[in-house]
């Protein structure tokens, strides 16, 4: 075995025990002691904030009041009614932003009600059982084509069927999910979580997937706006910004998001080879995961190189402490000028920066740090040549999510409102969904909310007394 000392790229420089260990649950799920005294820490208040505050606006304290009158799988249908993968955002979403941050306890006393974990609680309870617990709607006879299968496509293709049409879900990958599957860290979905979420998404019925197929290689947006009754686009952005330093050719420089992906479809975590001194370029949720994955998987030294003040990098404070507590660090204020090594990276020349008001420049002051593996995390942009109007560099949508070309909307991190999270990709799925319903049956225009109030109201309450999923775990 390799040790954290091993110079270059190496795998195996923990024992598979000790990766084991590092890759387990960030948070341990609650029991249903530990939820009951979660959920009485809440106010139920009537203006909720933290309903404000969440993009697929869950009436948060009702499931929390549901959860304390040990009704979790009532909690867990209050949830999904607005969030379908409501059990994928309780693990990844960033709640210390969201919800959580304007929990009235945090305000008062700086300790949130725990809604992710009680959320958690709640969508596991029901995801155990056997079946599925919405109905479709009788066949409409329409036909909608779904392209990514991320978190905005999932969202989609699941009302719409609900909602009784026939969806083709495609994608460039094999098997769905998106982001959920193939770029967040693999601490914070265990056990193949985000693949069984997708099957149980799909266990509604009246959804096909057709993996391997890409829009604009296998796929043509026309051919599909000719074949289908509506066209959904949810492609997230597959592009990489290109590292603006000498040297970034190479080896041992690489896309964090690459990486990310490569890690999370690994099944031997120990195989898999990581460099002693790694530095990732950038300042988000990306730069972050792949930082304290690396260091999870024993590298030496991990740095993260920001070109700003840490008040503005994208990821969370959160987060940023978390990758502390893993022994990363965080460096600001500085940008890459040149990669040093002979033929394979070695060591990463930095240039301090200043912001004056005119835009970020240069000091002229340089460090130089050893790195045998750099990461690229700075920002990702979208490839996809569709002929759709663009807006800032990403599928430009009205208030109901329809693009430049009738017959088709878009959602998730491809278009131009809303942030790159799950939770985002899964409320702009939903509302494009209903939207195309209404637009596909003829039925009078109505607010977006109103329609799926209604369609929460009229869906049937989950089975009771089947057995244990045999996918969740116990």
């Amino acid at each position: 075995m390799t040790d954290p000392l091993t110079p270059g790229l190496a795998a195996g420089r923990l024992s598979p025990e000790e990766i084991e260990g590092n890759f387990a649950d960030l948070h341990a799920p609650l029991g249903p002691r530990d939820a009951a005294v979660a959920a009485d820490r809440c106010y139920f208040c009537y203006d909720a904030p933290c309903i404000a505050a969440c993009p697929t606006e869950i009436d948060i304290p009702l499931f929390i009041r549901q959860i304390a009158g040990g009704r979790p799988e009532e909690a867990a249908k209050t949830i999904f009614d607005q969030n379908i993968l409501g059990g994928m955002c309780a693990r990844v979403c960033p709640t210390e932003d969201l919800c959580e941050g304007s929990c009235v306890r945090e305000t008062s006393e700086g300790k949130p009600v725990e809604i992710g974990l009680l959320q958690r609680y709640a969508t596991d309870s029901l995801m155990r059982r056997q079946g599925h617990p919405y109905n479709r709607a009788d066949e409409t006879g329409k036909t909608v084509a779904v392209v990514g299968a991320g978190p905005a496509g999932m969202a989609c293709a699941h009302r719409l069927a609900m909602r009784g049409h026939r969806v083709t879900l495609y994608d460039a990958a094999t098997k769905p999910g998106g982001l959920n599957e193939f770029g967040i860290a693999a601490y914070k979905s265990t056990g193949d979580f985000a693949q069984t979420e997708a099957d149980w998404i799909m266990q509604i019925g009246g959804i096909s997937f057709e993996g391997g197929k890409a829009l604009g290689r296998e796929l043509s947006l026309e051919e599909l706006a000719e074949s289908f009754d509506a066209v959904f686009v949810g492609v997230g952005l597959a592009g990489v910004n290109a590292l603006a330093a000498e040297g970034a050719e190479k080896d041992g420089v690489t896309d964090a998001v690459r990486y990310i992906a490569e890690l999370r479809q690994s099944t031997d975590l120990a195989s898999l080879p990581v460099g002693r001194n790694i530095v990732v370029i950038g300042g988000g949720m990306t730069a972050i995961d792949a930082a304290v994955q690396t260091k999870l998987l024993g590298a030496e030294n991990v740095t993260i190189a920001y070109r700003r003040g840490r008040d503005r990098m994208g990821a969370s404070v959160y987060e940023q402490d978390l990758a502390a507590s893993k022994g990363v660090r965080i460096i600001c204020n500085v940008q890459p000028v040149e990669i040093h090594g002979n033929g394979a990276a070695a060591e990463i020349e930095l240039e301090y920066t200043a912001d004056t008001g005119d835009g970020l420049r240069g000091t002229g002051e340089r460090l130089r740090l050893p790195a045998d593996q750099i990461f690229k995390a700075i920002g990702q942009t979208m490839t996809l040549d569709s002929g759709l109007e663009l807006e800032g560099g990403r599928i430009s949508v009205d208030a109901k999510y329809r693009t430049s070309m009738e017959k088709v909307w878009a959602g998730g991190d491809c278009v131009a409102p809303g942030d790159d999270l799950t939770v985002w990709g899964a409320a702009q799925g939903r509302d494009a969904a209903e939207d195309m319903h209404a637009a596909l049956m003829g039925v009078p225009e109505a607010s977006t909310r109103a329609v799926i109030a209604e369609a929460a109201r009229g869906i049937d309450a989950p089975p009771h007394g089947h057995a244990p999923h045999p996918d969740m775990p116990g």
